[in-house]
């Protein structure tokens, strides 16, 4: 196909390719052969030379140790260590750089640790030391001072050198591993040396911005480094004036907050606050940057703080969740940064930036000797470690109001806002130390009130104005005005929290009595403006936050108030508030009806909230069909009850009954001794006479379920009631019978202990609740000896006491724990606050936890807790145990029902009305009122609410013989027609039915002596 000419050069043309790329490959490998063969000699070359160099330096330094050599062979020998020198040549580097410092004769060389490791770093830090600085060269002395500036310029480019290389890093590795630790690892000397050498830079350059960065983010941010520094050198060269000037500036502050995150943040601000604690001087010059950088760095780390765990967050020890990464490292060195930062809120700092309110003079008269005291508690010892942060002022001074007068603008009142701010950032930042900075923050017994003076000063009129119209603006200058109002509120609470009554009433540390009732009526009309007016449907974030603050020193001050007066009687009402278009709100769902409700019920009166209550019970009572209706009955359950058995058949019958089946109708048949069914038809009435015995019998301190306070006999749970053997089905059946009574308005004589009814409606799950403050309600002696433990001038170790209670329980000592091993932990002037509270909260909740768990269970099941939250404790006690006021009898007169021929122009009804109201005292009517209904209390809506009403029945014969009213005995009552003289008979009564049994006597006199010894002598009653 092809011709042999064209095949021949085919040929020729591979045989040239083939030969070409022959040459080519050759060429190569000997190229590569020739390559090979010098990288092998210089290798082999440079190992020759190494060797022989590495020979040289050990011969040299060989004879150092015999020979001193002088400072140029030193040098040519490190010119030729330095060219070779790698990992394996570390020892020879060593021993370069003692013979180089043992050249230069230098001065204050730090003293090395026994570890190896610390020696090397001990010897470079030398040498670093020693070639920034020729103070210490002996060569620029006497005729060498003449080569100090190229000198020291060499010395500047070896620190230039240094920080382009990191050198700042490198020296917070070293501090970081030495400080942060539970035992500082770094002597004293290294530590020197170190924080020379991270100075020299910044001091070269004059304080430059860049150098100053490095510092803060690589040095200063070291845990607790100020704290170690400060104990080898007092100079810190102005740094605090630097540092505060060069983070007043907002993009540098964010800069360096960005760079560290949140933990070496904390540490840097720990740092600063110190610095500030050190240099009192510059604090109170730069005090407004000082101020703004803290916040600043407080406020960047609140942005990360979380409320509560979650993957994203991490614990952090003072922080809390935090949602930044953690550095655990730093753990070790916590507390001593703590420490740093409880400068912040310690005296000094705070004297120094509350100057301007603290120079405020509050003493306006001469100081008068206080009264004698004549309690014997007040005799006790004062000079404990809380009354050292709370004396009391010797002077007088007038009552604090807001008057107004000071300008909101002024620069004054900005600084004052500013700190404020500052405080109350840190509260929110810090949360895990938020008691330890409430509490530095009212050691001072007169920043607080001096606070409130300030606070009543602002504005035009002062006050409560000024910060409703802050709630309205947004502007920044109205933000800081109420964190100085909240911070206010938070620092007071926290001061009456920790106060006891004798401290509060008596001595009246830090405000007066008088002060608390302004200010009481403040947070009251502040809190009531916030909910009515609708700002507090809308709040979040900060306005949230305050209405918090605000309503939990207002619920302090209540709280205490219940438990021992300090105001008027109307001062917690709100005048300007009608009852009724409350209601109506309420039951068109209205939202700021039901926050006022739910917040501060107490601005409502009394009487409407326990209208309210019985509203809601009558509501849920025609929810469940307990209400006879037209179309339906609601269901009836019957119970049979031996009276000689009474406790046992009720609780027997009621216990497994469903809730809703105790809620509804309970008709019960009484059988009397003999087995046979007493007369009558139960309308109510005889179930409310086995109600109010039952409860008789389980509150009888006899049975053992219940026993009663020293002093006032008031009733609580018995630590001891597990002799019976079913004592927390019992406990949980009583709870249940009380709920019963109040869920049918049935008022019982039981009066409660205090500190037992705030455990059933939850107040002690508050943060604010304290078990010191409920103690007295359980045994004021007891109280008494606690609190002057906390006033003992001693040593209380003295005393020999432990963290354990030693108990006579049915004739054996028993020791009770008050924490594991508490028995062996002896109580001293550190641990006596804690020894206080651990007894009183032992006493009134550990020891009777299980019976009151079962009660408030009972309770519960009947009558919802969110009901209740409308009342105090003592207005609780009043829904059980009826009003404690005086028995109005005109109220009583209007609402009787007269049966058997009595009317109310009967000359026997009006003799009893004359009796009562002219010859007996109020406790004999208390007797009277007990006699016919079993309670001596007045209903609390007056008696048109009591059930069945209050009735007279005019009887002719013994309650044996009286079969009812019959048309001859109610003519001969009505026309006082007596078959025979009823000299000889007592008035008697059917409480079931409130029923007061009264002879058709024909004598004032003697109407007035049986009535008199009928109540006296409490008269048995039988069912009519």
């Amino acid at each position: 196909m092809f011709s042999a000419t064209q095949s021949s050069k085919s040929e020729f043309l591979d045989k040239a390719r083939q030969a070409r790329e022959e040459r080519k490959g050759y060429k190569e490998r000997e190229r590569a052969a020739t390559l090979i063969q010098a990288l092998v000699r210089r290798f082999l070359c440079r190992c020759k030379l190494q060797k022989q160099i590495r020979k040289e330096v050990d011969d040299f330094f060989q004879d150092v140790g015999t020979t001193k050599r002088n400072a140029l062979s030193i040098f040519k020998i490190a010119r030729k260590l330095l060219f070779i020198f790698c990992q394996e040549d570390k020892l020879r580097f060593e021993k370069l750089c003692r013979s180089i410092l043992g050249s230069m004769e230098v001065e204050n060389e730090p003293k090395p640790d026994i570890l190896q490791d610390n020696k090397l770093v001990t010897l470079y830090l030398t040498m670093l030391v020693t070639f920034t600085d020729t103070s210490t060269w002996k060569i620029v002395r006497g005729k060498g001072e003449a080569l100090r500036p190229a000198l020291t310029r060499i010395c500047e480019n070896i620190m230039g050198h240094l920080n382009q290389k990191g050198f700042y890093s490198i020296l917070q590795i070293l501090l970081t591993n030495g400080l942060a630790r539970s035992r500082p690892s770094l002597t004293k000397g290294t530590l020197t040396a170190v924080f020379t050498l991270a100075l020299r830079p910044v001091i070269a350059a004059h304080f430059s911005d860049n150098l100053l960065r490095s510092l803060l983010i690589h040095i200063m941010s070291v845990p607790a480094v100020v704290s170690h520094i400060n104990t080898i050198t007092p100079e810190t060269h102005d740094l605090l004036r630097k540092f505060t000037l060069f983070l007043s500036r907002e993009e540098q502050c964010v800069d360096i907050c960005v760079c560290l995150e949140g933990s070496h943040t904390l540490c840097l601000l720990g740092n600063l606050i110190h610095l500030g604690y050190l240099n009192e001087k510059v604090l109170e010059e730069e005090a407004n940057h000082f101020v703004k950088d803290l916040t600043d760095m407080l406020s960047y780390c609140q942005r990360y703080v979380s409320q509560k765990k979650s993957n994203l967050t991490h614990w952090h020890p003072v922080l809390g969740w935090f949602s930044q990464t953690v550095d655990y490292g730093l753990n070790e060195s916590m507390p001593l940064v703590t420490k740093q930062l409880q400068y912040l809120w310690g005296m000094p700092v705070i004297r120094t930036l509350f100057s301007d309110v603290l120079s405020k003079k509050l003493e306006t008269q001469e100081p008068t000797p206080p009264p004698q005291p004549t309690t014997s508690q007040n005799n006790l010892p004062v000079k404990s470690l809380f009354k050292r942060a709370f004396q009391k002022s010797a002077s007088v001074r007038n009552i604090l109001k807001p008057v107004g007068g000071r300008r909101v603008d002024s620069a004054e009142v900005q600084k004052v806002c500013s700190i404020c701010v500052l405080y109350q950032t840190a509260l929110t930042t810090l949360t895990q130390i938020r008691l330890q900075i409430l509490t530095g923050l009212t050691y001072l017994d007169d920043l607080l009130p001096k606070l409130w003076a300030f606070i009543c000063e602002l504005g035009p009129q002062g006050g409560l104005k000024l910060f409703m119209e802050c709630l309205n603006n947004d502007t920044e200058e109205s933000k800081q005005l109420l964190a100085m109002l909240m911070l206010f509120c938070d620092c007071s609470r926290h001061l009456i929290t920790i106060l006891d009554d004798i401290e509060v009433y008596e001595e009246q540390i830090s405000f007066k009595t008088e002060e608390l009732v302004t200010i009481s009526s403040f947070l009251n009309t502040f809190v009531y403006k916030m909910v009515w007016d609708g700002i507090l449907e809308n709040a979040k974030g900060e306005k949230l936050d305050l209405f918090h603050s605000v309503h939990g020193w207002l619920m302090v001050l209540y709280e205490r108030d219940c438990r021992r007066r300090f105001s008027p009687d109307d001062n917690w009402l709100r005048k300007d508030l009608k009852p009724s278009l409350l209601f109506q709100e309420l039951e068109k769902g209205k939202r700021r009806a039901q926050l006022l409700l739910q917040y501060i019920p107490h601005v409502i009166p009394h009487k409407n909230r326990v209208l309210l209550f019985r509203n809601i019970i009558t509501k849920e009572k025609e929810t469940l069909g307990l209400v006879e209706t037209s179309s339906a009955s609601p269901h009836v359950t019957h119970i049979t009850i031996r009276r000689s058995r009474m406790l046992e058949d009720g609780y027997d019958q009621l216990r497994r009954l469903p809730v809703n089946s105790i809620k509804g109708v309970i008709r019960v048949k009484f059988v009397n001794d003999l087995g046979v069914d007493e007369a009558g038809i139960d309308q109510d009435g005889v179930f409310k006479e086995f109600l109010e015995e039952i409860i008789k019998k389980v509150f009888n301190p006899a049975l053992n379920l219940f026993k009663t306070t020293s002093g006032n006999e008031r009733l609580y749970p018995s630590p001891t009631s597990y002799i019976h053997e079913n004592h927390l089905q019992l406990f949980e059946f009583v709870g249940k019978m009380l709920g019963k009574a109040m869920y049918e308005g049935i008022v019982v004589d039981v009066p409660f202990a205090s500190f037992f009814l705030s455990q059933v409606m939850g107040h002690h799950h508050s943060t604010f609740y304290s078990s010191i403050d409920e103690l007295p309600s359980l045994d004021s002696e007891f109280y008494k000896n606690l609190t002057s433990i906390k006033r003992y001038d001693g040593d209380v170790g003295d005393l020999g006491l432990t963290l354990s209670y030693d108990e006579d329980v049915m004739g054996q000592l028993v020791c009770h724990e008050l924490i594991p091993g508490g028995k062996t932990m002896q109580v001293t002037n550190e641990n006596k606050i804690s020894y206080i509270h651990l007894m009183a909260h032992f006493r009134m909740h550990t020891q009777i936890k299980e019976q009151t768990a079962a009660f408030i269970r009972g309770y519960r099941s009947i009558i919802n807790p969110e009901w209740l939250h409308m009342f105090s404790t003592p207005e609780v006690q009043r829904l059980v145990s009826g009003d404690n006021a005086e028995i109005d009898l005109d109220d009583l007169k209007k609402h009787t029902v007269y049966y058997g021929g009595f009317h109310s122009s009967h000359r026997v009804i009006i003799w009893l009305w004359d009796i009562l109201s002219s010859d007996f005292s109020s406790e004999e009517r208390a007797m009277f009122l007990k006699f016919v209904t079993s309670c001596s209390r007045p209903p609390l809506l007056g008696f048109a609410y009591l059930k069945p009403p209050f009735s007279i029945r005019c009887v002719e014969v013994s309650d044996d013989q009286d079969t009812g009213d019959t048309l001859g005995s109610v003519l001969r009552g009505f026309f006082t027609i007596r078959k025979k003289e009823p000299g000889g008979r007592l008035p008697t009564s059917s409480t079931c039915f409130n029923l007061l049994k009264l002879p058709n006597y024909s004598k004032k006199s003697i109407l007035r002596d049986k009535l008199r010894y009928a109540i006296s002598m409490n008269t048995g009653f039988e069912l009519s």
